[in-house]
């Protein structure tokens, strides 16, 4: 080739400025060159595609579409090859050139300033190419179009000039030949190109071989109708993308076209691995665009809550920045999560109620995490309210219920939801708050973690009904009417008015500042006492999560609560003789009192100190005298 034949090219004087941007701040990742040249390359065999279904093409028919890549890590070089459509020299120079065909201070501008903002610039510059700087030294761009007339090179070291000039024997399409930086010379490595092939560009829809081995070997199958997949299909897929070894509890594939043209397949697992102690789970969803990847683990197309899926959305839609790694548009990623969030709700609705058992197997699994949703996502809350399932008193156990169950049995003229929470069933059963709901027939259910009354706190209520807790202080039951009335025994005389209100007085000048008032109680039936929340919202549990988290400090849990007394029970009863003929030992039997409340509340009592008090106790009881200590 002769000198005359390569003609050279200044570049504008601003472009060293603008490949410095485009190199350093427009791509957070070195990688992501490879996935712009292989997307490049895909988009120059979908458009040869598109012109062989308009016309018969005769030159090099034969060549198969797909991308090459090859590596010379003797050499430091690096060769992507595509067989699409190709470019003429006047597509090259206007393709390849934009950068110094806009040259221009007002374009500088607006890179600059895409640069510092994020604006959508693919499509616009065309930069996506120029990455490829960020790793090579020098660039060459061999090209040969679909219609077989002459080939070209373009070069360049990225500086003040680039040169074109004739390039013969080429076959069509394009080939790009990166002479690699000394800083960058892994990307001469075989391993390492597949390595980011399977991360960005897996799902590139033609083959792409490095040297000669193809590396996407799975299928975009959520780009298919899913009456063409087969279970095994779904399975292998899940299996790829969740790094899986099993099949997945649910899955769901949906397209749309409103708001917003988004294909998704998303994935159940079997496992929770948080529950199993694996620390926090990353989000397990990518996004994609036109099948290739634009944010791993998106932590933006997703309410955190659903961290635990696993799979894939891609959407057409969205506009992204120069790197594709950040997306531009906030109001089109809000309406996204949207979609895809109230999606997932209303299947899992459909799914519990097409099949109750394997919903309840997800809930057993999972449940904590829409427990999540319902105190963190105030507007899908409602939604997730009808998801949530609970033990109840007429529920059998581990077989928990909905709140929609619940409501369908409620007793006419109950516009109440209640709930109890306790560690186990047995523990709440065997607990005084449940004592008059058992009498009167109401169902109750039974949270038996500590953050189940925390979650039906925000829930609020359901269908119209109040949700509230049994431990609270101004509770009121409906009574039992007709079938719903069980039979009771007859209760106790209880003490007289003068005498319930004189040993109130008493209780409450004992245990002072611990409780806001001891009072009379008109639910307990067996039980001698209990311990009530003056503060709707301050639970037991609630109480206990406080505690736990550290957060209680000071707050005056004791002027939130009073301690009712059963004024029938024999216990009581005696404690009334016993504040007149021994109030020493009735001192005792009032702190002993309100220790076993506090404990069948679930709060925590200086256990030294109620052992102490418990042998003084048996010691009156075996007829000794009191210890002094």
């Amino acid at each position: 080739m002769t000198e005359a034949q390569v003609e050279t090219k200044q570049f504008q004087a601003e472009t060293r400025k603008v490949l410095d941007i485009v190199i350093n701040s427009l791509y957070t990742e070195r990688d992501i060159f490879i996935r712009e040249l292989v997307s490049n390359a895909a988009d120059a065999l979908e458009k040869f595609r598109h012109q062989s279904l308009i016309e018969k093409i005769e030159f090099d028919a034969h060549v198969p579409l797909e991308i090459a890549i090859d590596c010379d890590d003797k050499k430091h070089t690096l060769t992507i090859a595509d067989t699409g459509i190709g470019m003429t020299r006047e597509e090259l120079e206007t393709n390849l050139g934009t950068i110094a065909h806009s040259g221009s201070q007002h374009f500088f501008k607006q890179l600059e300033e895409a640069a510092k903002k994020d604006v959508n610039l693919i499509g616009q510059f065309g930069v996506g190419f120029y990455s490829a700087f960020m790793a090579g030294k020098k660039v060459r761009v061999q090209t040969r179009p679909w219609d077989g007339s002459e080939g070209w090179e373009w070069a360049s070291d990225g500086g003040g000039t680039y040169t074109i000039s004739p390039c013969p024997g080429l076959h069509r399409g394009t080939k790009i030949i990166i002479e690699l930086k000394d800083d960058a010379h892994t990307y001469a490595s075989k391993f390492t190109i597949e390595r980011i092939i399977q991360q960005y560009s897996t799902f590139v829809p033609f083959p792409v071989k490095v040297e000669g081995k193809k590396v996407n070997t799975v299928q975009a199958i959520w780009t298919r109708s899913k009456s063409e997949i087969t279970d095994a299909e779904y399975n292998e897929f899940y299996k790829f993308i969740g790094t899986a070894v099993d099949e997945p509890l649910y899955r769901l594939h949906f397209s749309a076209d409103a708001p917003l043209a988004i294909n998704a397949l998303v994935y159940v697992p079997r496992e929770n691995f948080e529950i199993l102690g694996m620390g926090r789970m990353q989000p397990g969803v990518n996004l994609y665009c036109q099948k290739v990847l634009i944010d791993q683990h998106s932590e933006n197309i997703l309410p955190e809550w659903l961290r635990f899926l696993k799979g894939v959305v891609d959407s057409e839609d969205l506009p992204l920045n120069i790197s594709r790694q950040a997306l531009q548009d906030n109001a089109l990623v809000i309406k996204l999560r949207k979609v895809l969030t109230k999606r997932f709700i209303k299947f899992l609705n459909e799914e519990a109620e097409r099949n109750p058992e394997t919903y309840l197997e997800f809930w057993k699994t999972f449940g904590i995490f829409i427990k999540e949703g319902v105190t963190s996502d105030f507007e899908h809350r409602t939604e997730l309210g009808k998801l949530l399932r609970f033990e109840s008193s007429s529920s059998e156990p581990d077989k928990p219920i909905s709140l929609a169950e619940y409501v369908a049995r409620m007793q006419d003229g109950q516009d109440k939801i209640y709930y109890i929470n306790g560690p186990s069933r047995a523990a709440v059963e065997y607990s005084p708050y449940v004592e008059m709901f058992k009498k009167r027939g109401v169902e109750i259910f039974y949270t038996l973690e500590p953050i189940d009354d925390f979650v039906l706190n925000h829930l609020g209520e359901y269908d119209g009904k109040k949700l509230v807790s049994a431990d609270r202080a101004d509770l009121s039951l409906p009574e039992a009417t007709g079938d719903k009335q069980p039979e009771t025994q007859e209760q106790a005389e209880p003490l007289t008015d003068d005498q319930a209100r004189k040993l109130c007085a008493w209780m409450k000048e004992i245990l002072g500042g611990r409780i806001q008032e001891v009072k009379t109680s008109s639910r307990l039936v067996d039980s001698p006492a209990m311990i009530v929340n003056v503060d709707a919202y301050m639970t037991s549990s609630m109480e206990r999560i406080l505690k736990a988290s550290g957060q209680s400090e000071g707050l005056d849990m004791g002027a939130k609560k009073e301690m009712e007394i059963n004024t029938a029970s024999p216990l009581i009863k005696k404690l009334a003789s016993l504040q007149e003929s021994d109030p020493a030992f009735g001192r005792d039997v009032v702190e002993q009192l309100y220790d076993n409340a506090m404990i069948q509340a679930g709060l925590l009592v200086d256990p030294m100190e109620m052992v102490r008090r418990n042998y003084r106790i048996l010691d009156r009881m075996a007829g000794e005298e009191p210890s002094t200590t």
